[in-house]
């Protein structure tokens, strides 16, 4: 199994109209937690994109390029391309700038995104959200197996026998389906023979099993091999010394930000009631002690067989410091540990 982490680089807005002060900090810090996951010999970093004030990032192959100048063996990947309101040529041409300079290490990891910003903002209707992200996918996968394309669409102009470069260091990226548990997500992702990244974030986790057997059931029948098939799991994460203390220290930063999208999606108030049962032991969140984390881990594990697992680790206005502590344990204590167990 692969482990590694993601973010969407939360920041403070800034306090200042036309000052970039919050976010300069949060990139810095971003390329700090990037250089510690290679450090600590993790197989991938992955960065969301959000169009906000309180995320940092809006390009991330702008990020992964940096990173790929800091870094040598760790994978890079978006988590996620907002595919349905960009333009999957640039998409491709931005990653396979990526991978030329990372020298093969770059993958894109395709959704619809968890906000709505990017829709208006680039000129698109929420109307078209399905009909947009199956044909631009469609249209990303026909970039990545030829050179030269020609390709009909309805929301974006075709395309007649032109050349699409750079062409990656890699003779194609590996393209990963992200979803949030959707069955028309598991039947794309299966049919179209993509690594799945399902995102728990929240409930539990066992109420995932259907949805992930869905995934390989349609695989099975469109005659991809059960032992071929890449799913990877994400969930929020933080790790301290001690399962009390670790819960102590991050619920305030956790609900602040939980209740801050939560105000956009109707959900109620994080309280701590809730907090203290989503992080038990069959709880999606994964805050707590080595043990602990290690234990969810290889319960999901054992739920889905999933042959990767990222991190969400540097998650609202958490302290770098803190964040970086807990990625420390995550590298150094909860991988081995989940490694041996899986590997015996």
């Amino acid at each position: 199994m692969e482990f590694g982490l993601m973010t969407f680089a939360d920041m403070d807005p800034e306090s200042q109209p036309g000052s970039g002060v919050n976010g300069h900090r949060r990139i810095t810090e971003l390329m700090e937690e990037i250089k510690l996951a290679e450090q600590l010999d993790l197989d991938v970093f992955g960065v969301g994109e959000h169009h906000r004030s309180d995320y940092a990032v809006s390009t991330p192959a702008v990020i992964l390029a940096a990173a790929a100048m800091i870094t040598k063996k760790i994978k890079l990947t978006s988590t996620v391309t907002v595919l349905s309101s960009d333009d999957p040529v640039r998409v491709f041409q931005e990653f396979a700038t990526v991978d030329l300079l990372s020298e093969g290490r770059v993958e894109i990891m395709a959704g619809r995104g968890a906000f709505i910003e990017s829709f208006p903002l680039f000129g698109y209707q929420l109307k078209d959200y399905e009909e947009l992200f199956a044909e631009k996918l469609d249209l990303l996968l026909t970039l990545n197996n030829n050179d030269i394309v020609s390709w009909k669409g309805k929301h974006r102009p075709s395309i007649d026998n032109k050349g699409i470069y750079p062409r990656p260091y890699q003779n194609t990226i590996p393209i990963w389906l992200a979803a949030g548990g959707t069955t028309a997500s598991a039947v794309r992702a299966a049919t179209l023979g993509l690594p799945l990244m399902l995102a728990i974030i929240g409930g539990n986790p066992e109420q995932f099993v259907p949805f992930i057997n869905l995934y390989k059931e349609t695989a099975k029948k469109v005659g991809k091999e059960p032992q071929s098939l890449q799913i990877g799991i994400n969930n929020h994460l933080f790790i301290g010394e001690d399962s009390q203390k670790a819960g102590n220290e991050f619920f305030s930063y956790y609900a602040t930000m939980i209740d801050r999208v939560g105000r956009d999606r109707g959900w109620g108030q994080l309280t701590r009631n809730k907090f203290e049962h989503s992080r038990s032991s069959k709880g999606a969140l994964m805050v707590g002690s080595v043990q602990q984390v290690v234990d969810k881990i290889l319960y999901e594990h054992e739920l889905f067989g999933n042959t990767r697992f990222l991190a969400q680790a540097s998650l609202g206005n958490t302290p770098h410091k803190m964040n970086m502590k807990s990625i420390e344990l995550f590298g150094n204590k909860v991988v081995p540990a989940v490694k041996k167990e899986i590997n015996s």
